[in-house]
């Protein structure tokens, strides 16, 4: 029997629609709920309880925010067993991996209460006095995406909101679930019109990127619905910010030690099945090490269990919809037609849902779909090298920059690399995963604009400069007085 009693989330109240929509599990590939789907209507009065809702909560304290958002990240807690058995339905992902998404989402909560965004004094002399004040926008239309739900959608609600906005958040049709079910708690901790979630489809996005009444987009996603986002804001100028794909280059260096990192960059790869916007795309690896490193993530490949969420052991899930299912066997069909070695995986398994065993591709380089496109799936190009400043133009040579990596038992010489990549975040000995105090985005296509940290929470305000200028004192009217 398939779950039901989904409802939107539209000015305090639930909701639900006239038309509905299969939610699918990707380990069995059958619908399991059904989930309803907004209408314009619905979304107009989402937005119109938000606009009504800010005219108060922008004039409340950042205090009162942090109270009221702490309040509801307990209320989350205290039924994360019902979120995190939802989460791994709808996605996939491991019961544990799960657990691990919504621990990681309250961390980042709590980190970004505890940003104070203060006035900035750019004057105070001969000149005058000028400061800079930092003010709520107003509505903010928040899209997230399918393979972290809950970890993109709470973020957006606590920047949102601690700094004076109201929210209309759309989860992917793919994942809403457990979106609708944090609205739902939402309800009790917040305002009517403060927090408002609608289901729905691609109309709805599209909706919202255009709605007049929505001050704000803050969307994660592809780059080609980012396009798409920005073309349709740009009618009414609303702020965007955009977090889009990636494909991500990781360098190995010759002086690893390779035992040691082999199970960091496998994972840097393979975690969440490869469905991670900044997971290590594509991995240069000089050739001293190229064969032993090839062998060691092969050894740890073959030992991982995929299964699906709930199965005693298993470390992968499966890919989280058919559409991405097909894109990725796509991608390995047409790499068995390059010059290229297929290592291990390269095929769907054999059993219900949408598994693909991690693959592990050599001897392949740019010109070819798996390098130059993203896979965003269980699939990964090792590509050899000999001269680090060839592998860093080859690893700057795409239209996206999100974020990369050195690896090098040389730390300093690993840095001055690093700082070479043309990306919004580079790491070292490292890849994946954000921070609540430091700004995450990306360059080229890969995004717009920053999440996370002070400068994250300032893309959620408007800029006034508070100008007191020195004025030479004031001549009385009619010029200086007669004796």
């Amino acid at each position: 029997m398939q779950q039901s009693g989904f409802t939107h989330t539209i000015d305090g109240r639930g909701e639900s629609s006239e038309a509905s929509f299969d939610v699918i599990n990707p380990g069995t590939g059958a619908p399991f709920a059904v989930c309803p789907d907004a209408t314009q209507d619905q979304l107009d009065r989402a937005v119109a309880a938000a606009r009504r809702a800010f005219t108060t909560w922008r004039e409340t304290t950042p205090a009162h925010r942090r109270e009221r958002l702490r309040s509801f990240a307990e209320a989350l807690k205290a039924r994360s067993k019902e979120i995190t058995t939802l989460l791994t339905r709808e996605q996939g992902k491991p019961f544990a991996r799960a657990q691990d998404e919504l621990n990681r989402a309250f961390a980042n909560l709590e980190g970004l209460l505890a940003i104070e965004l203060k006035p900035e004094l750019l004057r105070d002399n001969e000149r005058g006095h000028v400061e800079l004040q930092y003010h709520p926008l107003g509505v903010v239309g928040a899209i997230t995406p399918w393979n972290v739900p809950v970890l993109l959608a709470l973020p957006k609600i606590t920047q949102s909101l601690y700094t004076g906005n109201t929210i209309v958040l759309k989860p992917s049709p793919y994942t809403p679930l457990t979106t609708l079910l944090i609205g739902e708690i939402a309800r009790e901790h917040f305002p009517p019109g403060v927090v408002n979630v609608v289901a729905g489809g691609n109309d709805l996005g599209a909706w919202m990127t255009h709605h007049p009444g929505i001050d704000k987009i803050s969307f994660t996603g592809s780059v080609a619905t980012g396009k798409r986002v920005m073309a349709s804001a740009a009618s009414t100028l609303k702020r965007v910010t955009l977090e889009l794909g990636g494909n991500d280059a990781a360098i190995v260096l010759d002086d690893i030690d390779v035992k040691a990192l082999a199970p960091r960059l496998f994972w840097a790869c393979f975690g969440n099945s490869g469905q991670i916007c900044m997971a290590i795309k594509r991995l240069y690896v000089h050739e001293k090490v190229y064969d032993a490193l090839c062998d060691a993530l092969v050894e740890i490949a073959n030992k991982v269990k995929v299964g699906e969420g709930f199965e005693e052991g298993v470390l992968m899930g499966p890919v989280q919809n058919r559409m991405q299912y097909e894109r990725v066997l796509e991608l390995i069909d047409d790499t068995r037609r390059q010059n290229a070695r297929i290592l291990c995986g390269g095929e769907a398994l054999a059993r219900p849902g949408y598994f693909i065993a991690p693959t592990i591709v050599a001897d392949i380089a740019e010109g070819t779909r798996l390098v130059d496109e993203e896979p965003f799936g269980p699939v990964l190009p090792v590509i050899r090298f000999s001269d680090v400043d060839d592998a860093v133009r080859r690893a700057n040579d795409s239209r996206f920059g999100l974020s990369g990596s050195v690896w090098s038992a040389d730390s300093v010489r690993a840095r001055e690399i690093a700082q070479r990549l043309e990306v919004g975040t580079a790491w070292i000995n490292h890849h994946v995963g954000v921070e609540y105090d430091v700004p995450f985005g990306g360059t080229k296509e890969s995004g717009i604009g920053r999440e996370y940290g002070a400068q994250g929470l300032k893309h959620y305000t408007e800029i006034r400069a508070v100008s007191v200028p020195v004025l030479p004192p004031m001549a009385p009217p009619g010029g200086a007085a007669k004796r």
